[in-house]
């Protein structure tokens, strides 16, 4: 965790907001939990509006502060994706503000937005975990705004990843909820429930800070305890 002094002193902007994540950690007993977060992004052609409004930047700036309150190294990975996974990059307590769109730009922009594939972006996620030498829990909050095209491949890697000490959080944006997303919070076969969703709206900007970290962090104590029951957490 990185002390409130700190935060006051490197990202003053996002010291209430951290203190809301606190509150909502506190909820369900999970404050004082060490956890890597990541943060993935969609950036399918249907996304454009969320990165034109800002919607994608505020959740990336929300996620960053959530993170202080699970860890202290004041850096979030990022992995955007399409039908293509991009490369990790870090959002940093120092240098956040305007991140996602310096990378959408950097990606080639809206031009460039392609199709919808989930597994590319969790593959990414997994190696990251993996090359880092972490052994601790990581959360992920993963950011969509419509079914996969590669729906199958997605099953199997969240079967496969529920060995692992991750949680999976997806984020729905739109106007639905996201059938799909509502079956992987369901899905069987896995280790542990290891996912949760859920859909912030169509205005994601609109919704408060309480909301959104509650509706992150709802089932993550639940799959805590039954990943330490299994050994998958230590």
């Amino acid at each position: 965790m990185i002390s409130l002094t700190k935060l006051e002193e490197t990202a003053p902007a996002l010291v209430d907001v951290a203190k809301t994540a606190a509150a909502s950690l506190q909820k369900r007993a999970l404050d004082g939990s060490n956890m890597a977060v990541y943060l993935v992004i969609d950036r399918s052609l249907s996304m454009a509006r969320y990165y034109a409004d800002g919607s994608v930047q505020h959740l990336a700036g929300r996620v960053l502060a959530l993170s202080t309150r699970l860890d202290d190294d004041g850096l979030v990975p990022l992995v955007m994706f399409d039908h293509r996974p991009y490369p990790p990059v870090g959002i940093h307590l120092t240098d956040y503000q305007g991140v996602v769109a310096d990378q959408h730009e950097l990606h080639g922009g809206k031009p460039t937005m392609g199709r919808t594939k989930y597994a590319v972006a969790m593959d990414r996620v997994i190696g990251h975990y993996r090359s880092s030498g972490a052994t601790g829990p990581a959360l992920v909050v993963f950011q969509t705004d419509g079914i996969p095209n590669d729906p199958l491949e997605t099953e199997w890697t969240l079967r496969e990843a529920s060995r692992m000490p991750m949680f999976w959080s997806f984020v729905g944006f739109g106007t639905k909820r996201v059938a799909y997303l509502d079956s992987l919070d369901q899905l069987r076969g896995r280790a542990v429930d290891n996912a949760s969703y859920f859909h912030a709206g169509s205005e994601p900007q609109t919704l408060s800070d309480e909301a959104l970290y509650d509706g992150i962090t709802h089932e993550l104590p639940g799959w805590l305890n039954a990943a330490r029951q299994l050994g998958i957490v230590r």
